[in-house]
């Protein structure tokens, strides 16, 4: 039986990456907030189609991310698109750097989600596609419509 802690509830999805870049490695990383972007995301508020992250001193940043300003919060508000830092093991982000150095690689948020009470967030290492790629994987993506479509109608 599924305990109330390991649900998990996206909150925003980065769908753009998925078709812009070929995903090379995943990290679910933890997010420093402040209590009003924890409220707003409660209420399903923010925008991550924009955003990236970035390295720095050893540290994993999180830029571009929009958390929209909490309705109910006042002068304790928070900045939306201020950076927020990411927190992941420095295994991991020592790896990410070596390999962000290389030409064309980049980290890209692929989504917010709570797990439980805690808000995460799921990083990729990505290196961007070619347009024949993004033509190969749109024409790939409707053959497998079709398919499913042809599948339906014969039931």
């Amino acid at each position: 039986m599924a305990r109330e802690s390991d649900k998990l509830r996206v909150i925003s999805t980065n769908r753009k990456a998925f078709h812009d870049y070929h995903i090379l490695d995943e990290l679910v990383c933890g997010i420093e907030l402040l209590g009003t972007e924890v409220k707003s995301l409660r209420d399903g508020h923010a925008v991550i189609g924009a955003a990236y992250g970035q390295i720095r001193s050893g540290e994993l940043f999180l830029l571009g991310a929009s958390i929209p300003e909490y309705s109910h919060g006042n002068l304790h508000n928070h900045k939306p698109e201020r950076e927020r830092r990411l927190l992941a093991r420095r295994r991991e982000i020592d790896k990410w750097f070596k390999q962000v150095r290389e030409k064309g690689v980049t980290i890209v948020p692929l989504d917010i989600h709570f797990e439980g009470h805690l808000v995460k967030v799921k990083m990729a290492l990505v290196r961007g596609k070619k347009l024949f790629d993004k033509r190969a994987a749109d024409k790939e993506k409707s053959i497998k419509q079709d398919m499913r479509r042809a599948l339906g109608r014969q039931r």
